[in-house]
């Protein structure tokens, strides 16, 4: 979902409410509609608050959940049916609940990939510890901190997976806020302090901290004395420490990953890019104007970077212009789906690849024909189908990966091979926008990982990305 479509969505959307029903966000929610008119006129105002993850985050959070609770607010009743007409005529264009999570999935994904700290996420901060202090991995032109509603959705969608490692940071996060604001009522928030301490003492247990159920429990009884399914809950940890004895002090500690042997290495290689290619330690390592003896490009060499020779791996820089990009991108744009994988003879969403993709099929008077033909220039192979896939453009939104993969079918069982094409033997990876931290291409047993570049001088330059079929990871961006 386009993340500029949804803040002109609401931008309309919240014109057409303050004029059916100026008297309710005058009396009742005028914090709320202050909050979203400061924000449409500050923050929105360039791509620039988009690039940050933070932000992309509330705004769909607050399209699907905080109006939706405005609306149907008790209090809203007096402005009940002009206010949701309102929103009804918009609800089909807004993000369903999937998007919701997914974004929440996304914040926690780049938490773990750049070890960033839960507590500086919350201030609007990307910061991960190096040496015993905060270091900061990314610096957004725009800011924006989290509320305790905020942390208490990706808590609790953690909660709800069983994820009590990622629950129990942002629900410590979430009290904390929450406790900050003296129990101040907000008709857009879904959760409350009680809410967050009930999710949080249980993620406390489940993860062995008993001490901290049993206090968090309690506190929570303070709100609620009569609740029969807490006083029990306290009943049970102060059975659980006197048999147990003093706890144990072995702290929250991240799953190992069962099915992912090389999570420790992508993840280094995406924080640190690895040990990368030292051109002037290796000669056969260069720079250079390349023109593959094509004579199209006698006149406009391609400037060529060769980064590794085992595996083969050449960035090409000024490949694409930004006009360019932008064709790309509308082309794209309606076909966007999320993307699968193989398994076995069909194709299936997983959690290991998030993302969504469009395939381009194009005349050799498109862009997509001309992008091919300036690919074979270069790379002196046919790409035009069947010899070459289409065109796969590939938006991988709030902290959307790909796990280590081959980009080859590696299973005879594999629908690639019923094509009768053969398998794929090197892959052209074009970037299409440029992104301020994250986002490389990690090439996990060589050792290195490739960031995006871009010329800083208009028009808008990005890189392109040659390299044979092995073991790869697209960091989290």
């Amino acid at each position: 979902m386009q993340l500029d479509i949804l803040v002109l969505l609401e931008r309309v959307f919240t014109i057409s409410v303050l004029r059916e029903t100026e008297c309710f966000l005058c009396f009742f929610s005028r914090s709320f509609y202050t909050k979203v008119s400061d924000l449409h006129s500050e923050l929105y105002k360039g791509p620039a608050g988009m690039a940050n993850p933070l932000v992309a985050f509330t705004l769909i959070k607050r399209l699907h959940s905080e109006w939706l609770n405005v609306v149907y607010s008790n209090e809203a009743l007096e402005n009940a049916q002009a206010l949701r007409s309102s929103y009804e005529e918009e609800e089909p264009e807004l993000p369903k609940l999937e998007d919701l999570q997914g974004a929440a999935k996304g914040l926690m994904r780049l938490q773990d990939v750049y070890a960033l700290q839960v507590s500086s996420l919350a201030r609007g901060r990307f910061q991960r510890v190096a040496d015993g202090e905060a270091v900061d991995v990314y610096m957004p032109a725009v800011s924006i901190p989290l509320s305790g509603d905020d942390c208490f959705l990706v808590g609790k969608v953690a909660y709800e997976q069983e994820d009590y490692y990622h629950s129990v940071q942002w629900l410590e996060e979430s009290v904390r806020l929450f406790r900050g604001t003296r129990g101040e009522w907000s008709p857009e928030n879904e959760g409350t302090l009680e809410d967050a301490l009930d999710h949080l003492a249980f993620s406390h247990f489940k993860t062995g901290n008993v001490s901290h159920a049993l206090s968090l429990s309690q506190e929570l009884l303070h709100y609620d004395p009569m609740n029969g399914r807490v006083l029990q809950n306290v009943e049970k940890y102060e059975k659980l420490l006197v048999a147990a004895g003093p706890p144990r002090g072995d702290g929250l500690r991240r799953p190992t990953s069962t099915y992912l042997r090389t999570r420790e290495t992508y993840e280094r290689l995406c924080q640190t890019q690895g040990s990368q290619p030292m051109h002037f330690k290796n000669p056969r390592l260069f720079c250079d104007y390349f023109t593959n003896d094509n004579p199209a490009l006698l006149l406009m060499p391609v400037r060529r970077e060769v980064l590794s020779l085992q595996p083969f791996a050449v960035l090409y820089h000024d490949f694409i212009t930004d006009v360019e990009v932008e064709d790309v991108k509308s082309l794209a744009q309606p076909g966007l789906r999320r993307s699968v994988v193989a398994a076995g003879e069909k194709q299936a969403t997983a959690d290991y690849r998030i993302s969504k993709s469009a395939w381009l099929k194009g005349s050799s008077f498109s862009i997509v024909g001309k992008l091919d033909q300036r690919i074979s220039m270069l790379t002196g192979l046919d790409v035009k189908h069947p010899y070459g896939e289409y065109l796969q453009v590939v938006n991988y939104g709030i902290g959307g990966h790909y796990e280590p993969h081959f980009d080859h079918a590696t299973s005879p069982s594999s629908p690639v091979f019923k094509l009768k094409t053969g398998n794929r033997v090197a892959t052209f990876m074009i970037y299409l926008s440029p992104v301020e931290a994250g986002g490389s291409t990690a090439f996990i047993y060589a050792n290195f990982s490739v960031p995006v570049v871009e010329v800083n001088t208009p028009p808008l330059q990005l890189v392109c990305l040659n390299y044979s079929n092995i073991t790869i990871y697209h960091c989290a961006a």
